[in-house]
């Protein structure tokens, strides 16, 4: 099924405090577009999906696998399943995550 959408059409909810994410579910993956407060924490957790973050805006500090980098705009992180991982937001931040396969839990 082809499906044309915007953003401002799907219904925004916050998973965790100062994470609000706009989610687009397809057959085997989850696309989630994420507006982050500004000192917002990512607690340390792990699933079973693979996750591409994609930094559209904004500073984010992530600890993957113990290994922390600071992104900024244009920054990609591809997490492998199952690999613990948290953050920060520096700053507000605009992120696009990419799950497969679909996470169920945001749906």
């Amino acid at each position: 099924m082809v499906v044309f959408t915007n953003q401002k059409a799907l219904e925004e909810k916050e998973p965790a405090a100062g994470f609000k994410a706009r989610f687009i579910h397809t057959d085997n993956m989850t696309l989630a577009y994420w507006d982050i407060r500004a000192g917002a924490v990512l607690p340390a957790h792990a699933h079973d999906h693979e996750q591409v973050i994609n930094m559209v805006a904004g500073t984010f500090s992530l600890t993957v696998a113990g290994e922390t980098r600071v992104l900024e705009q244009g920054d990609i992180v591809v997490i492998p399943s199952n690999i613990p991982h948290s953050g920060q937001a520096v700053s507000a931040c605009r992120i696009m995550d990419v799950f497969f396969p679909v996470r169920k839990d945001y749906q």
